[in-house]
């Protein structure tokens, strides 16, 4: 049976299906597209053209990926996307308790704002007229918001720290890959098996540029497709690593020695990241041991950007 977006919108159903023995197969949405426009018709998107294009891609395509059930993968997509959405509503809830300070308090209050901050500059707020005591009543519903959020971001980082420590993975041991960004990025890979290269992982996590060359001039350009989870997990990953000392970041500063400005040289880190995220995820999924710096196969100096970032 085939299944478009079984890792997307369609993921509940594939495992569904998955789970009462039915064998499903992965069918990319292009790949469905192009059935549906050299099928005949009109080629308009609808509900019978598109569930008859997927059926004939999972019956005559090849190399297609079979869906496998992953209690643990569905466990920690599920709580990343709440603390996703838990993380978005602390983000507005702190716009509007840092408005409402700003009415409050002569000069405002400064632009990153905690709940400790936040509740001792109200602590030195004394209003005497109606609105300023119904200003202050609203920053404390404010501040009594962001506590319960911030509460519940410890509660849903212990929770996928606890179901990676059932299921390890030597992703946490990449500098700048925490208990947070190593779930993110299994949610969203789920079968590394998927992607037969580095190369075809870094076009999913949209770190590989993007090429625009044309006749003697080759150039690249920023790639702004892919998975934009997985390039925001990179993204903090490399931030980490260029801001510590260590291999990435001697290896963010060579690539500035090659002129390259500090937006090229993080692309450049993010692509190392990319590759060694790839290599751990097949490690782990094919039961390899680390070496002795942490990583596959990889020598004692071992890094998302090594001196010697040759695979």
């Amino acid at each position: 049976m085939g299944c478009r977006g079984a890792r997307g919108v369609g993921a509940g159903l594939a495992q569904r299906l998955v789970a009462e023995g039915e064998p499903v197969l992965d069918v990319p949405a292009r790949l469905s597209s192009r059935v549906r426009a050299l099928g005949g018709g009109s080629g308009r998107k609808t509900d019978d053209a598109d569930a008859f294009a997927v059926a004939v891609a999972g019956l005559r395509a090849r190399n297609l990926q079979a869906v496998a059930q992953d209690d643990s993968v569905e466990i920690l997509r599920l709580l990343s996307t709440r603390r996703q959405e838990v993380v978005a509503q602390r983000v507005a809830t702190v716009n509007r308790l840092h408005d409402v300070l700003c009415q409050l308090i002569p000069g405002g209050a400064r632009r990153h704002l905690s709940a400790t901050t936040a509740r001792q500059l109200l602590s030195t707020v004394r209003p005497r007229n109606a609105v300023g005591k119904a200003r202050k009543q609203l920053a404390q519903d404010y501040l009594g918001e962001l506590e319960r959020l911030d509460a519940r971001l410890k509660e849903l980082k212990k929770s996928l720290a606890d179901v990676l420590d059932e299921h390890p993975t030597t992703l946490r041991e990449i500098n700048g890959v925490g208990p947070i960004n190593a779930a993110k990025i299994l949610a969203e890979t789920g079968d590394v098996h998927r992607f037969p290269s580095r190369h075809h992982f870094a076009s999913y996590t949209g770190t590989a540029p993007v090429d625009v060359s044309s006749g003697d001039n080759n150039r690249h350009r920023l790639n702004r497709g892919g998975n934009r989870r997985l390039n925001h997990a990179l993204h903090i990953a490399a931030v980490v690593q260029y801001r510590m000392p260590g291999p990435g970041q001697d290896y963010y500063r060579r690539k500035r020695d090659q002129s390259k400005t500090h937006l090229e040289a993080m692309r450049c880190l993010k692509r190392r990241l990319s590759d060694t995220v790839y290599r751990q995820l097949r490690g782990d999924a094919d039961g390899l041991k680390a070496g002795p710096g942490g990583h596959s196969g990889a020598a004692l100096q071992s890094s998302a950007a090594s001196s010697n970032p040759a695979h």
